[in-house]
């Protein structure tokens, strides 16, 4: 059963739809300059998005310093130097604009600017400390140019230790963003494979948070319309990038897969990614959650059917026309459908080096790094278990 207790806390003022960036000429910033955080990338300077925001703070009278060394899986060694940055320089807000790379280091960067020593004395898990921020943190404002993540819409920040191959998830009431932009238009430059990896990241999101046993009637209502919404319209994205119909509901998904992740919570298959990358930094998140997820799903299902029912109906299955016991595996079924008409239904682990004999390390690494996902799967997972898992994932 759903938890029919829960506490319901979203401090985020959103503004959604195409067009939205324009509307940030009309908000009261909270600040007088801003740390702009952007990838070590070309595209937020080649498609001018950073032009524009730039142009909008200017009107406003605010000044900004732009921090450009974001890799595709953040790195400590980046946020201690952005926090550097923004003390150095006087900012008084932060502005993550971009993937989810971009806006969690604009968190974390915006949490570090307000505390000394090291970012990992925060972190709960593996080696982190737990020790609690209590100087809050620099407001952000999170603008998102991809459909993945959730960032804008809940207090999660995935950083890797670089020293320690550790990838773990954190957050607090501080870490929210006071203020998110979510504009489609923004989202017409990501290519096809992009696109998918990234919806796949929200689609996982919203069927973790619906299957995980801290589930409650709002996080399972925004999880199962996130679902709906990409199983109908991320194959039309990944087909045509420029239709902005089929790029705002998926981006209205991954928003509401941000929900999600502010009421309930991802699952173990997060922290088993969350290991390959960790190990594997080239390895695109949501590939690497493609990847685990037919043998994932596959092992779940049979523990919570009901759950795995429902999100085969959201995905549009006729599940009652099939016999009782395959109908909680019509899920797994349409999910690999989803992932062949998306183009992605064949990567492999080993394709990024990745090789058989390290699964225990990795699975290892899972569970002393984010045995937190662990603890609220429907199932409790023995070790074995999930060394067989990503064993049966790999290839």
């Amino acid at each position: 059963m759903e938890n029919l207790v829960f506490n319901y806390f979203m401090p985020t003022k959103i503004l959604f739809g195409p067009g939205s960036l324009n509307r940030l000429k009309d908000e009261n910033l909270q600040g007088k300059k801003a740390l702009i955080v952007i990838s070590a990338g070309t595209s937020m300077k080649k498609y001018g998005y950073l032009d524009r925001l730039t142009a909008i703070l200017k009107e406003k009278g605010i000044e900004y310093i732009v921090f450009d060394k974001i890799l595709p899986n953040p790195i400590k060694k980046h946020v201690m130097e952005g926090a550097k940055l923004a003390k150095e320089e006087s900012c008084d807000f932060v502005i993550g604009l971009g993937g989810g790379s971009s806006i969690d280091s604009a968190k974390s960067i915006a949490l570090m600017a307000k505390h000394d020593g090291d970012y990992w004395v925060y972190i709960v898990g593996g080696t982190g400390k737990g020790k609690m921020p209590t100087n809050g943190a620099l407001p952000i404002v999170a603008i998102t140019t991809t459909a993945g993540t959730g960032t804008e819409a809940d207090p999660w920040t995935v950083i890797t230790n670089e020293e320690t191959n550790e990838k773990i998830g954190y957050g607090n009431q501080y870490t929210f963003p006071t203020l998110s932009i979510v504009d489609p238009e923004l989202m017409l430059s990501v290519p096809p494979h992009l696109t998918a990896y990234q919806g796949f990241d929200a689609f996982f999101h919203a069927v973790e948070g619906f299957i995980a046993k801290i589930a409650t009637p709002v996080s399972s209502m925004f999880a199962l319309k996130s679902v709906e919404l990409i199983a109908k319209y991320l194959p039309l994205c990944v087909k045509d990038g420029t239709n902005i119909e089929a790029r705002t509901y998926v981006a209205l998904a991954n928003t509401l897969a941000g929900f999600v992740e502010s009421t309930s919570s991802c699952t173990s298959e997060h922290s088993m990614e969350h290991a390959l990358s960790a190990f594997y930094p080239d390895l695109p998140h949501g590939a690497g959650l493609i990847m685990l997820s037919e043998a994932y799903h596959t092992f779940f299902a049979s523990k919570v059917p009901q759950r795995y029912i429902q999100l085969a109906r959201a995905m549009g299955v006729d599940v009652d026309q099939l016999p009782e016991d395959e109908r909680p595996f019509a899920f797994v079924k349409a999910m690999k459908k989803l992932q062949e008409e998306c183009g992605v239904g064949n990567l492999k682990m080993s394709d990024y080096g990745i090789k058989e004999d390290e699964i225990e390390k990795l699975a290892d690494n899972a569970i002393k790094t984010m045995g937190g996902l662990f603890e609220v799967d429907p199932y409790k997972l023995s070790f074995e278990e999930t060394v067989q898992i990503m064993r049966n994932a790999y290839k």
